[in-house]
């Protein structure tokens, strides 16, 4: 779409105002009612040789003491090991709540878990292997929910006890970060 010479000045003005695509958009709907979709707008001002400003702070990235802190997710957010803790019954760790820097270091469990370089499985996102305390051996998966379970145990019924449950999923949770 085609400016006139009117509209044309009035976008140069509004960039040099520090105005973004977004705003350039509204006001040209607003004020000349014009409708251009964002791709639309961002091509004109290219066609326009116009440089949107940039409001973002930049940050020396050559002085990492002067980086800003990374900000920490939500505290209502609950992750992987905490959404299959809950599916599991088990109740929530003593140390939780606390910063990682200050967390207790990990029990040695007993509880290995591999993970498969190439999952065969269409209806998993990941598979792998389990060794429980006691010999008991077993193949896991994630299904496509992200949903953890146990598939060919090695004793038929075999339910891991509570804290195996728990080793098994930070295990897990640990083995599946590294890929």
């Amino acid at each position: 779409m085609t400016l006139t010479p009117e509209q044309t000045k009035a976008v140069s003005e509004w960039v040099a105002a520090g105005d973004n695509l977004y705003t350039v958009q509204k006001k040209l709907s607003d004020q000349f009612k014009v409708s251009m979709t964002y791709m639309d707008v961002r091509f004109m001002v290219d066609d326009l040789n116009l440089q949107i400003k940039d409001t973002a702070p930049k940050v020396d990235a050559s002085d990492v003491s002067k980086a800003p802190p990374a900000a920490k997710p939500p505290a209502e957010k609950k992750g992987f090991i905490d959404k299959a803790k809950e599916k599991l019954g088990l109740a929530p760790a003593e140390d939780e709540g606390l910063p990682e820097e200050e967390a207790p270091p990990a029990q040695a469990s007993g509880v290995t878990v591999t993970v498969d370089k190439v999952n065969l499985n269409p209806a998993a996102m990941a598979t792998g292997t389990v060794s429980f305390p006691g010999g008991v051996t077993g193949k896991w998966i994630v299904d496509l929910q992200g949903r953890p379970g146990l598939i060919e145990v090695s004793k038929p019924g075999y339910r891991p006890s509570p804290a195996d449950a728990q080793a098994f999923m930070q295990e897990l949770s640990q083995a599946l970060q590294q890929y």
